[in-house]
């Protein structure tokens, strides 16, 4: 019985890192969930793997990851000519299209949803609230969704380091 525990409790831990790693595509708080996870798995296992010192490590990982997607994903509007209106735009834009996308092709269509939303959103805002012309918000919407590109992948890469602590203070 004792073994069937600690199987069944190891794989709950790597269904949440998976579900964690999935969640920081869709640019949600998946990195938060792999801490929890690793600090749940800690205390379970009476503390003697991972460490304190890993888990405050982890957790700073988990708050640059953030900063890095807000930061890319608000670089990428500005630099193509937005302001931050429209980075908001192309955030909730990047959270309605994976929404949207992921019923049509799992993974792939909540990959392109998000882009695509950080696109539309973006462009939409820079044409109606701040009457640019169709080209320059078209120009402003590719800068927010290939932004929006770095910072998930930056979020991502995150989340793999995080991973590479909690192996490392195993």
């Amino acid at each position: 019985m004792h073994t069937v525990l600690i199987i069944l409790g190891w794989s709950a831990f790597a269904l949440a890192v998976l579900a964690g790693l999935v969640l920081d595509v869709l640019g949600l708080f998946g990195n938060w969930i792999i801490v929890g996870a690793t600090a749940i798995a800690w205390a379970v296992t009476g503390f003697e793997h991972f460490s304190i010192t890993g888990l405050l490590i982890m957790a700073g990982l988990a708050v640059l990851g953030e900063v890095l997607e807000s930061a890319a994903a608000g670089y990428g509007a500005s630099r193509f000519g937005g302001g931050k209106g429209t980075a908001v735009a192309a955030i909730v834009g990047c959270i309605l299209g994976a929404i949207a996308g992921t019923p049509l092709f799992p993974i792939i269509g909540t990959l392109a949803g998000a882009c695509l939303g950080a696109f539309a959103a973006a462009a939409l805002y820079e044409y109606i609230q701040m009457e640019k012309e169709v080209r320059q918000a078209l120009w402003t919407g590719l800068g927010a969704a290939l932004g929006k590109v770095l910072g998930l992948f930056a979020k991502v890469l995150v989340g793999l380091a995080i991973l590479v602590v909690a192996a490392l203070t195993y």
